[in-house]
């Protein structure tokens, strides 16, 4: 070819070809959404989603809660804290009352918005305004019961999650009724709150003590690790935790692995607006590499 030339387009003329009907196909009919029946029950609409992406994850999901729960497996819910925000607290309840969950992990965010709801019907702080002139964050009621609890927790030897549940029931607050901790420690459900020095807004007070708060979550990722010992054949979900919790879930798989518990065949599941390396590495890819399904 000259200087200056073009270069010469490649020729598809001897390009082998193959048979449709032999070539292997990852979307068939059987994998169709079927057509929404006006009058139709919810089961029937799930059944009719298309076998595909987030649905197939979603129908593999919910075969496994009902596959654990069947066969009496351990379902452990690990969460952040916007799933209180966003006003799902009355479902987890109901998981709750219905013996769904085996057990709770939360951040130290859900106790803060948990703890608020139960005693004052509302939480969620407008933050941009608060924290132009520092009251962001400082709400007594909240900061003084929150880590009272923390040093009763020590106290009475119990994990942080119980004892806000306890703490909760005893004094009585309006809303109990839609607190997951309250109705969690009514019900025997273990709670474990796994907290990040710092990064709640009740550290921010003078009543704040960073000895309760390390001793009681500690003695939660402890209890944690028991419950994550028994998940054998059970579902692990984390809710709406990019970092926390994703994390706390990664050790405590390997302490229980460490100690010889047997982990090899369970299924874990991200649910999260955004897919984010953190909770698909630590929930999904790396817990379930010797065994199971994330």
């Amino acid at each position: 070819m000259k200087e200056g030339e073009g270069i010469e387009p490649i020729s598809l003329e001897n390009v082998k070809g193959c048979s449709l009907k032999e070539r292997p196909s990852k979307v068939g009919l059987d994998s169709m959404a079927k057509p929404w029946k006006l009058g139709g029950l919810f089961k029937e609409w799930l059944e009719a989603l298309p076998k595909s992406l987030a649905a197939r994850d979603l129908l593999e999901v919910a075969a496994a809660i009902k596959e654990a729960v069947t066969q009496k497996g351990a379902i452990l819910l690990g969460m952040g804290a916007h799933p209180i925000k966003v006003g799902l607290s009355t479902i987890i309840i109901q998981l709750i009352e219905q013996g769904v969950l085996s057990g709770i992990a939360m951040n130290g965010a859900c106790i803060i918005h948990d703890a608020e709801l139960a005693m004052a019907g509302k939480t969620s702080e407008d933050v941009a305004t608060a924290l132009s002139d520092g009251s962001f964050g400082m709400a007594e009621e909240t900061g003084q019961f929150l880590n009272k609890a923390a040093r009763e927790a020590v106290r009475r030897k119990w994990g942080l999650g119980k004892t806000v549940g306890a703490l909760m029931k005893e004094e009585k607050f309006p809303y109990n009724d839609y607190s997951i901790l309250a109705k969690a420690y009514e019900l025997e459900v273990p709670v474990t709150v796994h907290v990040a020095i710092g990064t709640d807004i009740i550290h921010c007070q003078p009543s704040m003590s960073g000895e309760a708060v390390g001793e009681s979550s500690h003695l939660d990722f402890r209890i944690f690790c028991t419950l994550v010992s028994k998940l054998e054949r059970g579902v692990f979900i984390n809710l709406g935790s990019a970092v926390i919790i994703p994390e706390v879930f990664l050790k405590a798989i390997s302490v229980a692995r460490n100690l010889g518990y047997n982990l090899k065949d369970f299924v874990t599941v991200n649910m999260d607006f955004v897919k984010q390396y953190r909770p698909l590495t630590n929930v999904v890819h790396r817990p379930t590499m010797e065994g199971g399904k994330g």
